[in-house]
């Protein structure tokens, strides 16, 4: 399976995602009206935006697998990188909205008690959520894509709003009104922190930014390559689920062409095993050839 057939794959993921929160925000939206629940239409309305995430996701994986053109000639996988950026800023636009809400429910002269029937909706919204992370998770690490990992994990604290709305439901039975709101705080505290996380990977990502600990360790494997003497430099940037190297390796300087070649093909092949890196863009030089310049010119001198 390529590339491009992965990220197909991954699309069943988004879709499964679309469904769930389609069905789900409609029955807690209408549920929490009817109950008369902060905390419920709190997280319907957290599903809500997840629709528009899920979509986003969805939308960037289409988008990624166009091939590479004449003006994206490393192809479109950043597609998915921005649709996450720009469903960050709606999410955390309805996570404000639910905030302003609740804190006007919790300073009203009146808080009406839910029903305990929406705690039980709220429950039921968690299991979903539960098993929809459990699929798209396994998906995501089989095929290898990070913008259904980052799905999957909004899944979870989807399943972990529902279940604080029934707790703050359930709360309310025992003559604490309260926790009904202060659960919806809660939701949209929750729903602004998963929009400001996806806002701060998408941008790390569109900035070249790259996790420190992972190039150490991608540097580590380059350097236990057989003939490599030492390392100049590297880097690596994230484009879409893929990663992107460059590395300067030097090396013997006695070695013919064609073994200093081979040095760069044990680095492709050791990045993509271990690694699961497919690109990899190595540049070689002879170890200490500036050092043996000046001493011959010193000599020659």
């Amino acid at each position: 399976m390529n590339q491009y057939e992965e990220i197909k794959q991954g699309e069943k993921g988004a879709w499964v995602s679309i469904c769930s929160y389609l069905l789900l925000s409609t029955l807690k939206l209408v549920a929490g009206y009817w109950f008369v629940s902060g905390a419920l239409v709190a997280d319907g309305f957290n599903n809500l935006t997840d629709i528009v995430a899920s979509g986003a996701v969805l939308i960037g994986l289409r988008i990624s697998q166009k091939p590479p053109d004449k003006d994206h000639p490393y192809g479109h996988f950043r597609a998915e990188t921005i649709a996450a950026l720009m469903a960050s800023f709606i999410m955390a636009t309805v996570g404000i909205q639910v905030l302003i809400s609740a804190i006007k429910s919790l300073f009203a002269s009146n808080q009406h008690i839910p029903n305990l029937l929406s705690a039980w909706i709220a429950l039921f919204g968690a299991a979903c959520m539960g098993a929809v992370y459990f699929y798209n998770r396994r998906l995501a690490i089989r095929i290898n894509n990070q913008a259904l990992l980052a799905a999957a994990k909004d899944n979870l604290s989807d399943a972990l709003v529902s279940t604080g709305a029934a707790v703050g439901i359930i709360g309310a039975q025992f003559g604490l009104p309260w926790l009904d709101p202060v659960a919806a705080i809660a939701v949209g505290v929750i729903i602004c922190k998963t929009a400001w996380d996806i806002f701060y990977s998408a941008s790390h990502a569109l900035t070249d930014g790259f996790d420190e600990k992972e190039l150490s360790s991608l540097r580590s494997s380059i350097a236990k390559t057989k003939g490599v003497k030492s390392i100049k430099d590297i880097k690596a940037r994230v484009h879409g689920s893929h990663v992107l190297i460059d590395v300067i390796v030097q090396v013997d300087p006695d070695l013919s062409l064609i073994e200093s070649h081979e040095i760069s093909d044990e680095i492709e092949q050791r990045m993509r095993k271990r690694h699961n890196i497919m690109s990899v863009h190595v540049h070689v030089e002879p170890d200490g050839h500036l050092d043996n310049a000046v001493n011959k010119a010193t000599k020659i001198h």
